[in-house]
Formats: structure tokens, C-alpha cells, sequence
């Protein structure tokens, strides 16, 4: 809970009573503040009770003690002076109502200057937090545990959309009716008006895999999912639709050759999932297994692996880019591009991304084991579709040298000395550094 959503009449309340404390009764009245304004929060009384009218016990007046004639000491002319000195002191400084405001002024800047940070995202804590057992309703904590929804929002918000976590007043609600809409960074705050409510945008995805269907072109089908994934952003709307688009548009993106977009939608849905969304998390998940093989990532692929989850290593997805990594890290080629000629879901895509790099590499291997080999024999063993498909790869990596080159494809034999010693050259220049764009 934060200050934000407390009443005017209840702040002002609280600087009345933290200008009051005092070095000796301080501890004391913030503990009883504390329980008090958790006691109302628990009631749902914050909005409806007469602060004004509250007093705190150790803010409270205490009455004079009176002395006995007889029992005061015997004071002489100096102490009598400095004893009525101390005490108008005390008096004035109580009774100093302009000091008293001072404080109170001090304190609603204060409460200001955090409110403004919290607005701006930094977020801060608020100084006076309930006793244990209620410290969760002063901590800016995830929304999911303060609301029943399992998407967050404050259950007192009549208004609050489950959608959408950490509901405030704040949250952007859009207003607009358009179905497509083209994608524009925002350089200034988004307007209600031009961004698309929750169900405008459930409609909208509709008529895009539809238009995907109908063979339309990837560019704008892009640019449409773009711009519906900024109108979630916006409205901070994160739930199962919202990782249902992103998991449509990066399929989209692999069918397209459009790594950029892909790797952005799969760092969007690593977040979204640790939040306990559900979606296909194993299918993605086999396919950043995959991606870290692609970028040779050793040492985040050993963490990643080591964190899988026993539901994840039975999943046949799963399994399969953990055969995969296994196949290159003991150089089994064979298995490998079995491997790729099997891949479920959308996972030879990715391989697409590094399979002529383990071709070379393969081929290093075969050059090296035999004299002469049949080109038909490296097509079959390097799942190359075609034996053009296969004698332009030999082509375009040096090492095209055939016996007999005017021989037909199906007749040719390639000699393997040149090329045994040229290959490791062609590795090294053509696959020294891989280039992902956006995170993976």
C-alpha cells in the first residue's frame, strides 16, 4: 500500500502527528500510528473515518503533577531563575503553533518529493511501515499479493481490470476502436484516444492470423503486431493473451527469417513466464536452447540447462535441443543432422541459423577419414535436399574439387586432400562471429 492512495484528510493527519512527537515519545507514537492506520486499512475504513477526530494515547496531553507546598525544595534566588526560564522555554516551544506547522509543511514536501519518484518509476518505500504481521499492506510489493486476480490490480479499484498488474490511477486505458494501426515509437506520453482497448485488441489479433492465412506480407503483418504489442505495453495489460501474441508473432518471425523480432518476443516471453503466465513454455523453451546453441553460448547454455524443470526435460521439444547439444558436443554429425531433419515444432528454423556452419565443420571430419567420397554420400549424410543443393555449398566453401568434374552431379566424386586443408581457413573467416540482433 502506498501514500498515493490514502485520503487527503488521513496525510494530513499524519504530518498533524509527526509534528507533535518528540525525541522522548517518538518510538511510541509511530508504532501506535502504524497499528492505527493499519486497523483501518484492514477495515476498508481509510476513506470513511473522521481523522480529525482520532487522537493517538501517546500523543495524548498529560496532566500536571501537583506538588505539596511542603515538598517543593528549597530553591535559592538563582535556581528559582533558571527553573522559571527552563519552563517558559518548554511552554513556548509547545505551544509554538508556526513551528508546529513548519513540520507539517516539511513533511506533505517530503511526501511529495516520494510520490513524484514513485510516479516516475524509481519507487521508494514508505517510511512508516505496520507492525510484522501487517508490513505487506506498506511495501510496494508485486499486486499479485495483495489481489485476488491472479494478474494482479487492487481489489478495491471498482474499475481495475484483471489484466493488468499493479493497477493505479496511472494505468492508461484506451479509448480507441480501430482494428490495424500502424506501429510508431512513442516520444511523448501515449493518449487514451489512439491506443486500443483490451477487447479492440483481441479482435485485432483475430483478423491478423487471418490475414497471415491469406498469405499477406510479412512487413505489415509485423509492423500490425508491433503496434498491438505497444498498446499492451501501454496498458500494462500481461496475461495469457498478451503471451499468446507474442508467441504467434515470433513463429511468424522464424517462418520469416526475421531474427531481430523473434529474439525480441522470446526475451518478452522469458519474463512473462516467470511471472506464472501460462503459454507454451516448453516449445519456447527448446527453441532458446537452440538459439544458444546458435550462438555458441556455452556457459549460459550450461546455467539454462541446469535450471530446466523436471516437466521441461520430459517434454519431447525439450528433449530434442537437449539431443541436439549433446550431438555437437561430442562432434556426432551423423546424429546431429538427423536431428535437423526431425525437429518438432518450428525448432529447424533456428537450425537453419547454424547448419552450414556444422557442415563445414562435418566436412572437416569426412575430408580428413577418406581419399575420395561420392557427392550423393554427402548429401545423404549433410541433409542436403538436393545434389545441386549440396555441390553449390562445396562451391561456395572451396572445396568443390571433383575428379572428374564434367561428370553429371550423381556421378560426381570429390577428392578430399584439397579440401581438408582449406576448410579450417573457411570456418574460421566465414563463422568467427555470430551477430544475433536483439536479446535472446
Amino acid at each position: 500500500m502506498s501514500t498515493e492512495s490514502w485520503p487527503p484528510q488521513l496525510k494530513e493527519w499524519v504530518a498533524k502527528c509527526l509534528g507533535q512527537m518528540s525525541d522522548s515519545n517518538r518510538p511510541e507514537a509511530q508504532a501506535e500510528l502504524r497499528q492505527v492506520i493499519a486497523d483501518a486499512f484492514t477495515a476498508k475504513t481509510l476513506w470513511t473515518t473522521d481523522w480529525t477526530a482520532i487522537q493517538l494515547q501517546s500523543l495524548a496531553p498529560k496532566p500536571a503533577l501537583k506538588r505539596k507546598i511542603n515538598d517543593s525544595p528549597v530553591m535559592n534566588k538563582k535556581s528559582k531563575k533558571n527553573a522559571m526560564k527552563n519552563a517558559a522555554s518548554h511552554v513556548t516551544d509547545m505551544n509554538d503553533q508556526a513551528a508546529l506547522n513548519r513540520r507539517a509543511q516539511r513533511f506533505q514536501r517530503e511526501h511529495e518529493i516520494e510520490r513524484q519518484k514513485s510516479f516516475r518509476g524509481n519507487g521508494s518505500q514508505l517510511s512508516v511501515t505496520a507492525n510484522p504481521q501487517n508490513a505487506h499492506l506498506f511495501n510496494r510489493i508485486h499486486a499479485r499479493s495483495m489481489s485476488p486476480s491472479p494478474y494482479g490490480g487492487n481489489p478495491d479499484d471498482p474499475e481495475a481490470d484483471p489484466n493488468v498488474p499493479n493497477w493505479d490511477k496511472f494505468t492508461i486505458v484506451g479509448t480507441s476502436q480501430e482494428l490495424f494501426k500502424d506501429y510508431l515509437r512513442l516520444t511523448s506520453e501515449p493518449r487514451p484516444e489512439t491506443i486500443r482497448p483490451y477487447h479492440v485488441l483481441v479482435r485485432t489479433l483475430v483478423e491478423l492470423k487471418q490475414r497471415w492465412k491469406d498469405k499477406a506480407s510479412y512487413e505489415w503483418i509485423c509492423n500490425q503486431f508491433k503496434s498491438l504489442r505497444q498498446d499492451l505495453t501501454v496498458q500494462r495489460i500481461k496475461n495469457e493473451f498478451t503471451v499468446q501474441v507474442y508467441e504467434i508473432h515470433a513463429r511468424m518471425a522464424l517462418e520469416s527469417i526475421d531474427m531481430r523480432e523473434y529474439s525480441q518476443c522470446q526475451a518478452a516471453l522469458k519474463i512473462l513466464y516467470e511471472l506464472g503466465i501460462p503459454g507454451k513454455v516448453e516449445e519456447f523453451t527448446a527453441y532458446r536452447i537452440l538459439m544458444l546453441l546458435h550462438g555458441r553460448n556455452k556457459s549460459e547454455l550450461n546455467l539454462f540447462v541446469g535450471q530446466l524443470t523436471p516437466r521441461q526435460k520430459v517434454d519431447p521439444a525439450v528433449q530434442h535441443a537437449l539431443q541436439v547439444q549433446r550431438a555437437l558436443s561430442m562432434g556426432n554429425y551423423h546424429a546431429f543432422f538427423e536431428k535437423y531433419l526431425n525437429a518438432p515444432n518450428m525448432g529447424a528454423y533456428i537450425m537453419d541459423h547454424f547448419i552450414d556452419r556444422e557442415r563445414v565443420k562435418a566436412l572437416m571430419v569426412i575430408t580428413k577419414a577418406y581419399k575420395t567420397i561420392p557427392l550423393s554420400f554427402i548429401q545423404n549424410q549433410l541433409a542436403f535436399e538436393t545434389l545441386t543443393e549440396a555441390r553449390k555449398f562445396l562451391s561456395d566453401h572451396q572445396a568443390a574439387f571433383f575428379t572428374d568434374p564434367s561428370r553429371p552431379d550423381r556421378d560426381k566424386i570429390l577428392d578430399c586432400k584439397p579440401p581438408s586443408t582449406l576448410l579450417p581457413q573457411v570456418l574460421e573467416e566465414k563463422y568467427r562471429k555470430i551477430s544475433i540482433k536483439g536479446a535472446v
